[in-house]
């Protein structure tokens, strides 16, 4: 059985998708969304394991990472003490252990769509309903 090397416009798609997801956790949060999300719109009936596998786990990977940031913060904020220093503390340290590991998984999906190859997200990466 012969394997098929991805195309360029298929590694072109799926590194967009790991460039809005980026965006979306670094520079743009709400923009680079949407734009993915229109992305998806587009690409959705791409019969590509490859575009299929990064359009999903972007949108996955920027569901989860907002739930985690905004949820948990607001979480530590409403039942911590406002003002006490060790509830910023806390909130200072989740915020930036939480995005750091996002991004960092942003940038080995990134690396792996240019590459032409699939990514998985640990632990959301390979949950019901996925593709190919």
């Amino acid at each position: 059985m012969k394997i098929l090397e991805p195309t360029a416009q298929e590694i072109q798609i799926a590194s967009t998708a790991a460039t809005l997801y980026l965006l979306n956790i670094l520079l743009l949060p709400f923009a680079a969304f949407v734009l993915l999300l229109l992305l998806y719109q587009r690409q959705r009936h791409n019969v590509s394991t490859l575009v299929q596998c990064h359009l999903i786990q972007a949108l996955r990977a920027s569901i989860c990472a907002g739930f985690m940031l905004i949820l948990v913060s607001a979480g530590i904020l409403l039942f911590g003490d406002l003002r006490q220093v060790s509830t910023w503390i806390v909130l200072i340290l989740y915020v930036l252990c939480v995005h750091s590991v996002f991004i960092l998984f942003g940038v080995f999906a990134l690396t792996k769509a240019l590459s032409g190859k699939l990514y998985f997200y640990p632990l959301i990466g390979k949950a019901v309903g996925r593709r190919g």
